[in-house]
């Protein structure tokens, strides 16, 4: 089957963002420089870019242009932390305890991680909110795709912003699926509360802007003062 011609498009701006040849934050040609350029029609070179803004690579500025989507802290935190406070405010966590280790690859993670790594970075995390442990996590990430990655510990509060500025990958989109828990004694302990409190855990799956899975992520958040928050618009 024939790719449609804007995907072409796509496809180009996709690999020209990820080899660096358009950085982040830098404005793209316009409409009509990319359907010359490219030899296709200044709908063609439209459409891409429409679907490039509905996927968050690029933003579109009124009267200004196209420009590539700059991470950072505060929009990567609004993207991809989901929980509020009381008052519906978005909770900005304080990391207080990290780990950063190398290790080989378990089975699963070698069949769901991009390239199939033999080696992966496992980073755990204690978050905190107003001064009380809010959230543990266990990020798993390809040890190949991130070199180096121990030797920057302590890493930033939002990754996201360190892997597209640092290893030149930009995390697009990501699942989650949430369930109810009870937490076991060593959870428990690393956050401060007797075994058996109830929880949220949310198993995440995140991608890069060429749709390679390069993110395990397990969150387990306590959430007696705070919620979960999805905007289903």
């Amino acid at each position: 089957m024939t790719e449609p011609l804007y995907r072409s498009v796509y496809n180009t701006i996709v690999k020209r963002i990820a080899d660096a040849d358009y950085v982040p934050g830098s404005m793209l040609p316009s409409e009509f420089d990319l359907a010359a350029e490219l030899s296709v029609s200044q709908g063609t070179a439209r459409k891409a870019l429409i679907e490039l803004e509905q996927k968050g690579i690029v933003q579109r500025r009124q009267g200004k242009g196209t420009f590539v989507t700059l991470r950072t802290p505060e929009n990567s935190l609004f993207h991809f932390f989901s929980l509020r406070d009381k008052n519906g405010d978005q909770v900005a966590p304080q990391l207080q305890t990290e780990t950063v280790i190398i290790r080989a690859a378990r089975k699963y993670e070698r069949a769901l991680l991009h390239d199939q790594p033999d080696k992966v970075f496992e980073i755990t995390r204690v978050r905190t909110f107003d001064g009380k442990p809010l959230c543990h996590e266990k990020t798993v990430v390809p040890a190949p795709l991130f070199p180096g990655l121990k030797d920057r510990s302590p890493l930033p509060n939002a990754l996201y912003v360190l892997f597209q500025q640092a290893y030149s990958c930009i995390i697009i989109s990501a699942e989650e699926n949430l369930k109810a828990a009870t937490l076991d004694a060593t959870l428990a302990s690393q956050l401060d509360v007797a075994p058996g409190t109830p929880a949220i855990v949310a198993q995440r799956r995140a991608f890069d802007l060429k749709e390679r899975l390069v993110e395990l992520r397990t969150s387990t958040f306590l959430t007696e003062s705070t919620s979960y928050f999805v905007d289903l618009n």
